[in-house]
């Protein structure tokens, strides 16, 4: 149901999109393809261009240079209520005169859906995003997760080619953020429509995504599938966005043993490095962060090299601990 045409050859694709305000280069020759019924995650810090990626995909800025299209056809040459692109909103947009239902039927009575049909759709996707029954409710009367199903729904009611999410989730706490992420990923891959997601947090990113590309600056720096760019980031920044904290910028002393004729900066990811009962690197244990099944101990090694290793008890600060690093795992990147 709803499933767009199955075709190799059917994407969406920026071509050296440049946007400029004033002095501004906020997208600098953004070269970018999603495959047709993929989720494409952009992550990357507030102000780095990807909402304004998002405006020129759904018509509403235009690039000073370069082209989008769509399953072969150049956008430019469609206005933006042309282009077959649902938007959801950062802040929801809803209407707060209409009830839920005037909210989600709004794209259809734009498109002049006859009534009939209109009816059937809003319950269709209303149902689809968990709100059945919530037709008649006041746009006040709901919490900030139903809010953010009413903005989807509302989305995606006139069955979208391509869906554009401008961090939905940005305005909930963790625990709602986590649960609804995999809902949008579920409700997007049920519907088979191409999506981008827009989000700074990388675990929403993980979540929803089966690519993920990393922007700063107005510049795409890192692009794959999610476990592939967490692997390899490429550079410091990414690396860093990402969460990975053992990011080690001059490779020197204990830890030059391990990774020799490597002078950094690299990272050291996560699953690489362990506490031992003998053996490996000795250092002295600074601090620990309890993560709810673990914690997190930040380790300083003779020259002062602080590595981050995930422990399931907490040793006492001050503590001489060994750390077995995994040659495999640490990475190189470029500079920042």
């Amino acid at each position: 149901r709803w499933l767009p045409v199955t075709s190799e050859k059917a994407r969406l694709v920026a071509d050296h999109v440049t946007v400029r305000f004033g002095d501004h280069l906020a997208l600098d020759g953004i070269d970018l393809g999603v495959g047709e019924g993929a989720i494409l995650a952009l992550l990357g810090p507030s102000g780095c261009g990807k909402t304004t990626l998002l405006r020129v995909i759904a018509g509403l800025e235009r690039p000073e240079r370069g082209t989008v299209s769509w399953r072969g056809r150049d956008l430019a040459t469609l206005a933006p209520h042309e282009r077959d692109v649902g938007l959801m909103f950062q802040d929801h947009a809803l209407f707060p005169h209409r009830d839920v239902t005037g909210n989600v039927a709004f794209g259809l009575r734009m498109q002049r859906v006859a009534p009939d049909e209109t009816s059937r759709r809003v319950g269709e996707v209303l149902e689809l995003v968990g709100l059945s029954g919530y037709g008649s409710r006041r746009i006040d009367q709901l919490s900030g997760g139903e809010a953010q199903r009413v903005a989807l729904a509302r989305a995606i009611a006139p069955r979208p080619s391509i869906l554009l999410l401008d961090e939905p989730l940005g305005s909930l706490d963790r625990k709602l953020r986590d649960r609804l992420a995999v809902e949008i990923r579920a409700i997007v891959k049920e519907l088979g429509v191409t999506a981008i997601h827009v989000t700074h947090d990388h675990d929403e990113a993980f979540t929803v995504a089966d690519r993920l590309a990393v922007m700063a600056a107005g510049r795409l720096l890192r692009e794959g599938r999610p476990f592939d760019v967490r692997a390899r980031p490429g550079d410091v920044f990414t690396a860093r966005f990402l969460g990975l904290e053992n990011v080690i910028e001059h490779v020197s002393g204990p830890l030059a043993t391990v990774a020799p004729g490597r002078p950094g900066p690299v990272v050291v990811l996560p699953e690489a490095i362990r506490m031992v009962d003998s053996g490996g690197l000795v250092a002295t244990a600074s601090d620990a962060r309890f993560r709810g099944d673990r914690f997190l101990v930040d380790c300083r090694l003779s020259d002062g090299t602080r590595l981050t290793v995930s422990s399931l008890s907490e040793p006492r600060e001050g503590a001489e601990v060994r750390l077995a690093v995994d040659p495999g795992g640490i990475v190189d990147l470029a500079p920042a």
